[in-house]
């Protein structure tokens, strides 16, 4: 009998699932941290992850660019890819913030209960 795990499908799939998705690998991620800095072509990302053939490096970007976090265009016959960081910004806002907001306050009753 067949069972099927992951029960999201392609079809059901949101924006925030591709960019989880997106984020679990830590290669995925490695890229994003180098295109952080400055926007890359393609042959310099091949460059910078040796241990990678280029067919799989770009594979990596193409789930990344699914998920919106690379936005690439070509310029002659170079591919330039860009870090977009507001799909980060939304899982932030709704995942982390509103926590972070919480430990503040919590932090700061126990400083005004530790000053009473």
């Amino acid at each position: 009998m067949l069972y099927k795990y992951n029960m999201s499908s392609a079809e059901t799939e949101t924006s925030e699932d591709l960019v989880f998705k997106a984020l679990a690998a830590p290669v995925r991620r490695a890229i994003l941290d180098v295109l952080r800095d400055n926007p890359q072509t393609t042959g310099e990302l091949c460059a910078r992850f040796r241990a990678l053939d280029r067919c799989t490096v770009m594979q990596h970007l193409k789930v990344l660019e699914a998920a919106d976090l690379v936005i690439g265009h070509k310029v002659g016959r170079v591919r330039w890819n860009h870090l977009n960081a507001l799909p980060i910004k939304e899982i932030h806002d709704r995942w982390i913030g509103p926590h972070a907001a919480q430990a503040v306050d919590r932090l700061a009753r126990l400083k005004a209960g530790l000053e009473a």
